[in-house]
């Protein structure tokens, strides 16, 4: 489970002797928990009830805080709550009209039978649906829960949380309108059928949290027969925010992007794109590997992506364990797990290193001690410099395709998404802590909007 520091509120009925005392403080103390809080909300002579709210970690926090507070003499702990599981309470989106209906009149034009006639009208021109319904501003956001965040398959109906996330990122960074579609089935077929039936209501398609390799061939059925765009974020979302990371680290540290040698590690979903939008974006040699090894040519492979994969990298041929590979590489990218990498490993790395140890909640290395060697650090995590994260991309990108009517996010609209990223970074701001702008620059999404846009309808 990930564990994190969250906040938590306890209601206690204790008495004034023991709330004066700071016994309740210090039970928390001895969790390593901070006491950010606590409110007398029934006062009394004999009695009190207070509510205590804290900071704490770990996957057990609300039970060990009870269990701390319920040692405490005299102390009686009603409930605790969970700052987290609070908020998702009722999930995260709701739907509102956009219309008045107050009246017989505006309700006649809204719906019947003043609607006959937009029907009737899209009927006889199927196009005008993008002018007079929400389809030219909505996104599908669809999970078969089979990879849900780093967890693994946990399920439809557990997958719901992230994808009602992911929808409410769309509406408050691009102003989209998304829903979260979750499919009771792990089955190829299937999931490509009920995206192609669901499609008509829909302006794109968000694939989310489906596991390799069937997300590849998921994302390649819809996009050859669906006329809208469709994106699979766990692929391209990180490959985007992650070139334009590496175009500015390289830039900070006066290297070509062409020139660079590149470990990677990782050969899934996000690997696999990751990868080939660096080749698209003129990076020549990259060494990716897998829980097997260094793809090569040499290698067996049962599953035909990572074949393909090992022929259009590794051009050195490099057939040498993890550690070896690392010698004289300039870039470190992870995108697997904990613990793959040491600081002796970046140590050995060119001068002027690049490290984006990507798995979350913990990297592939400690960020502290890869800046120790390195000259550039880069996580997923929020609390460290430089995230890596898609929410710089995926909102700016559908944006964009909605705008512009295009219908193939190809690998020049990635690309230029990408570039409009690490330009919002100018020369004044490039430095070793920022080389990718924060999630909320609010001038992120319109430029990769507008860079989508132009790139998707070239003129």
């Amino acid at each position: 489970m990930i564990n994190f520091e969250t906040s938590y509120t306890a209601r206690i009925r204790t008495t004034p002797e023991v709330h004066a005392s700071g016994a309740l403080t210090h039970a928390v103390n001895s969790l390593e928990g901070v006491v950010t809080g606590m409110d007398v909300v029934v006062p009394g002579h004999a009695h009190v009830e207070l509510e205590l709210t804290c900071l704490l970690g770990g996957d057990d926090a609300a039970d060990r805080l009870a269990a701390a507070l319920s040692a405490v003499p005299e102390c009686e702990v009603a409930h605790v709550s969970d700052s987290v599981l609070l908020i998702h309470a009722g999930g995260k989106l709701e739907v509102q009209a956009t219309v008045p209906m107050s009246n017989r009149v505006e309700l006649a034009r809204a719906y019947t039978p003043g609607v006959a006639r937009v029907c009737l009208a899209i009927a006889a021109e199927p196009a005008l649906a993008r002018e007079l319904t929400i389809k030219r501003n909505t996104v599908a956001v669809v999970t078969d829960g089979s990879a849900v965040l780093g967890l693994g398959n946990l399920g439809p109906e557990a997958s719901m949380p992230v994808m009602e996330g992911k929808a409410a990122l769309f509406k408050r960074f691009a102003n989209i309108d998304a829903w979260p579609i979750a499919l009771a089935t792990n089955d190829v077929d299937e999931i490509v059928r009920a995206v192609q039936l669901i499609a008509p209501g829909f302006g794109g398609i968000n694939l989310e949290d489906i596991s390799a390799p069937r997300c590849f061939e998921v994302e390649r059925r819809l996009r050859e027969t669906l006329d809208i765009p469709v994106m699979h974020d766990d692929q391209h979302g990180t490959a985007v925010v992650v070139l334009a990371a590496l175009r500015n680290a390289a830039r900070l540290v006066k290297k070509d992007l062409s020139k660079l040698r590149i470990v990677m590690v990782g050969a899934g979903a996000a690997g696999a794109a990751v990868a080939h939008l660096l080749m698209k974006a003129g990076v020549t040699d990259i060494v990716l590997f897998d829980s097997k090894g260094p793809l090569h040519m040499d290698r067996e492979f049962s599953d035909a992506d990572k074949k393909d994969l090992a022929s259009r990298t590794n051009p050195r041929n490099v057939t040498s364990s993890l550690s070896d590979a690392m010698v004289d590489s300039d870039v470190f990218i992870g995108v697997s797990q904990p613990g793959m990498i040491t600081a002796d490993d970046v140590s050995r790395m060119a001068k002027d290193a690049i490290v984006f140890a990507l798995a979350n909640p913990i990297p592939e290395i400690d960020p502290l001690e890869a800046h120790k060697y390195a000259a550039v650090v880069a996580t997923g995590r929020s609390d460290y410099p430089n995230q890596i994260n898609n929410v710089l991309a995926f909102p700016g990108i559908f944006r964009g395709m909605l705008d512009s009517g295009a219908h193939v996010i190809t690998d020049e609209v990635l690309v230029a998404a990408a570039n409009a990223i690490a330009d919002v970074v100018t020369e004044d701001q490039l430095a070793p802590g920022y080389i990718i702008p924060s999630v909320f620059d609010e001038h992120v999404a319109p430029a990769v909007a507008a860079a989508v846009a132009a790139a998707a309808n070239p003129s």
